[in-house]
């Protein structure tokens, strides 16, 4: 414990007891894991607490038990309902105790609330008799990108007696889901260029054609090729910034006001549980893709505009100025 609390890029941290069990009511049973949390500590480091549908989170009175709305429709409970819990103890005896369900909670993620219910440590402690030892410590670290580095830190302080596993190690599908979004997001980007590089190439074959006369007076009177194409692409390098700058504007306006708001996808309530997702998004801004696809606009403008650019250097000076 103290090698965890000296730890400065800790933010919280939470004791806790994990174990497999079976759940029974009076018309019904289920495999469980059994968590045995501190409530106070736990809802520094999950949300479980902000999940609570019916009921209260814990009360501080004896034997409480917190579970799952899907765990309530499978044992066909309700808040005041006692249950008996039963998990196996060090020694190899069976511990079980009576609890009675004080708080309802739904999270995001429909394999989640079918496995997981929540108790007082202490109560748990004494159900497996195991004194006052915990089985895990739950951290929070104050920066994502610190994480690996909290882990280095700990793994060298605490020796070879205990585990330190980072989200990486716990949720490697979680790892390859966000892997899998940004590959994503990646071909999105694509598919956006391809479409805009198509739309500037249009807008300046436009002003282009709309300004034959133009090119040919400039180039009759000496304008080199190369400055009409630096003419081009400035005016291109304008668009993308005027852009970009209007898009940025308009889409953090709209990502505030969602962001606080929610996006409310209920109608897709059922798939997004299944895929460990909320029915409710709330969007947050990263300030880094912002910066990349402004550039990545810039740049596409740019090099939109080399075709049309070709095609005003090629023009015949008197030819141009006769063009109808």
């Amino acid at each position: 414990m103290m090698a965890v609390k000296s730890k400065g890029q800790i933010k919280n941290y939470s004791r806790r007891i994990v174990t497999f069990g079976l759940l029974s009511s009076a018309s019904n049973s289920s495999g469980i894991s059994l968590v045995g949390i501190e409530p106070n500590q736990e809802q520094c480091v999950t949300t479980i607490h902000r999940n609570i549908v019916e009921g209260k989170y814990f009360t501080n009175t004896a034997n409480e038990i917190v579970i799952s709305r899907q765990m309530a429709k499978t044992l066909d409970v309700g808040l005041g309902d006692r249950l008996v819990a039963m998990a196996s103890t060090q020694d190899g005896t069976v511990g079980s105790e009576l609890f009675r369900i004080t708080g309802i909670y739904q999270s995001p993620s429909l394999s989640f609330d079918k496995m997981y219910v929540y108790v007082p440590l202490q109560i748990m402690q004494q159900m497996l008799h195991v004194d006052d030892r915990i089985a895990e410590i739950a951290i929070i670290g104050k920066d994502i990108d610190s994480v690996e580095v909290m882990k280095k830190e700990l793994s060298a302080k605490l020796g070879s007696t205990y585990e330190v596993l980072s989200y990486n190690d716990l949720l490697p599908s979680l790892v390859s889901q966000i892997e899998l979004m940004n590959s994503l997001m990646y071909l999105f980007f694509v598919l956006i260029g391809t479409a805009l590089i198509f739309g500037v190439i249009n807008t300046f074959l436009m002003a282009v054609y709309e300004r034959i006369r133009e090119f040919g007076v400039l180039k009759s009177i000496g304008m080199k090729d190369v400055y009409l194409l630096i003419m081009i692409e400035l005016e291109a390098l304008l668009l993308g910034l005027i852009g970009s700058i209007i898009g940025t504007i308009l889409g953090a306006g709209v990502v505030l006001i969602v962001g606080k708001v929610g996006l409310n996808l209920a109608i897709f309530s059922k798939g997004l549980t299944a895929f460990g997702s909320g029915a409710i998004l709330y969007p947050r801004f990263d300030w880094f893709s912002i910066g990349i696809g402004a550039v990545i606009i810039i740049m596409i403008c740019l090099l939109a505009a080399i075709y049309p650019a070709r095609r005003a250097m090629k023009l015949q000076p008197m030819q141009a100025i006769m063009y109808v």
